[in-house]
């Protein structure tokens, strides 16, 4: 007998380079609004990409949400995890409690992450005093601020959530691992609700590296909504991002003795490493990895490779999309005569880091709970190499009311790899 507890989808929050808030935020996707703009900062720091995705119009945001004492402990990353967490719990017919109401929420936890974190602080805030003999003058709030758990901390303090609560970091499949921790605890009965997601702040120290590692987007600068160009024959790096999204995972359950609103099912999941062997290391996925965590993931679901209808990929706008089509293709041992549609929303946002997962995860709920595919931007000249898969590739809104299953990838740096399979909640 499967004891194992099924697991939904009912709260979503997200802020986005593109929008804040599901109207907003579904609105562009279908559209395929672009959230990349250009960044002056970054052309007088000298940067060869200028360009990149940040929440619009934040800091008035934070504020609206939070009181003085508050902000006080919360920059941009932590920022973006607890303004969604706080959209998404309200989302999901929940109150934000009263700071000085007592009780505590034993059934529901947290788990949020970031790929870099609080760079930002460390590098404004932090290194300058220090350097400077401040130290007595940096406050009482910095390590909140640049801890990596600080997030995750932050939520469950301010909804008041007793169960398990901590902070992932995997790169740039962070965001999908918190869902599958989330979904997992749930599974086993630990507890009734998860709130999972990622963030990742706006920061010229964070993008620094990949700069200097010449792998973001260097051609664009005067066309920034052009740029991110997934799956294209003139795909030229990835443009960096950042943001945040949370999602409330429920067991069934729970979801129904309270009537909840249910977005979709997250079917299952699974993660994995490539070990850096047979082509994989620190920056490119062992391909291997790629496909065992894909079938993982699918016989996790206990579904059949053929009842995928979409996959919303990793693709970043690297060399390594095409590689990533044909992991696909051979993991579900469908060519291109009947492989599912495959689009990537970083064409809109950039590639959001440790957020990324979780700001697609919520791309992806939207969809399947309204029955469309969103546009993948600019790769109307798809890569030769994957150009028999073209017609798979939706170039603008598809209106698709039949739409079950999406399966969602992450694969990032440290050849790490996370596979999601969601479905569309039909109880």
């Amino acid at each position: 007998m499967n004891l194992k507890k099924r697991v939904v989808i009912t709260g979503l929050g997200v802020a986005a380079p593109n929008g804040h808030g599901l109207e907003a935020y579904e609105e562009a996707l279908r559209q395929g609004r672009s959230g990349i703009r250009f960044i002056p900062e970054l052309r007088d720091l000298n940067f060869a990409c200028q360009i990149g995705g940040i929440p619009q119009g934040f800091d008035a945001i934070r504020k609206s949400y939070f009181d003085h004492e508050k902000l006080l402990s919360i920059n941009d990353n932590i920022g973006y995890a607890s303004v969604s967490a706080v959209d998404a719990w309200t989302d999901a017919g929940f109150q934000v409690s009263d700071s000085e109401d007592d009780r505590v929420d034993w059934d529901t936890g947290v788990i949020v992450g970031s790929g870099i974190g609080g760079m930002d602080t460390i590098a404004k805030t932090v290194v300058p005093m220090v350097n400077e003999g401040k130290v007595r003058r940096m406050g009482s709030r910095i390590v909140e601020q640049v801890m990596n758990s600080g997030t995750s901390a932050r939520v469950a303090g301010l909804l008041a959530l007793g169960n398990k609560v901590t902070s992932n970091s995997s790169a740039c499949s962070t965001g999908n691992e918190a869902v599958i921790d989330g979904m997992l605890r749930i599974r086993m009965g630990l507890a009734k609700r998860m709130l999972a997601g990622g963030s990742e702040g706006a920061s010229p120290y964070i993008w620094s590296g990949f700069d200097s590692m010449r792998v973001i987007c260097r051609k664009f600068n005067d066309e920034p909504e052009k740029a991110s160009r997934p799956m294209s024959a003139t795909a030229c790096g990835f443009v960096p991002g950042s943001g945040g999204a949370m999602l409330v995972l429920e067991d069934l359950e729970s979801a129904r003795e309270r009537g909840a609103r249910i977005y979709a099912e997250v079917l299952g999941g699974a993660v994995n490493c490539g070990g850096h062997r047979m082509s994989g290391s620190i920056t490119a996925p062992n391909p291997e990895g790629v496909k065992r965590c894909i079938r993982m993931a699918v016989a996790d679901a206990g579904i059949e490779p053929g009842e995928i209808d979409a996959i919303n990929g990793h693709l970043t706008a690297t060399f390594a999309d095409p590689m990533e089509v044909h992991n696909w293709s051979k993991a579900l041992g469908r060519g291109p005569g009947h492989f599912p549609y495959i689009h990537s929303t970083k064409s809109l946002i950039g590639h959001c880091l440790g957020a990324a997962g979780a700001i697609e995860c919520v791309a992806v709920a939207l969809q399947l709970y309204k029955g469309f595919l969103h546009p993948s931007v600019n790769c109307e000249d798809v890569h030769p190499d994957i150009a028999d898969f073209a017609d798979r590739i939706p170039q603008t809104c598809v209106e698709y009311p039949g739409l079950r299953t999406i399966a969602k990838a992450g694969f990032g740096f440290g050849d790490v790899n996370s596979c999601i399979i969601f479905r569309k909640w039909e109880g």
